[in-house]
């Protein structure tokens, strides 16, 4: 993973839950992060890095490594 990205995406979560210890492979579930929590992510994500994520595809998105694997995805389709 790029460090980098990886932790703007870490800092992104930490900002909209306030949950300080976001390890890549732990479900956002087991962190207490809501739906509600996750859509704010997901919007702040989509606008920081100027990406779509589709509806369809935010079931798929269940912690950091996914989140970032899905930005990858986005972010290599847009170059």
């Amino acid at each position: 993973m790029s460090e980098t990205l990886k932790a703007e995406l870490r800092q992104i979560i930490i900002e909209v839950t306030e949950v300080e210890d976001i390890p890549e492979d732990t479900p956002f579930a087991d962190l207490g992060i809501d739906s509600m929590m996750a859509i704010e992510i997901v919007a702040d994500v989509e606008k920081n890095y100027d990406i779509t994520i589709a509806e369809e595809e935010l079931a798929d998105l269940v912690n950091l490594k996914a989140v970032y694997d899905k930005v990858q995805q986005k972010l290599g389709e847009a170059s």
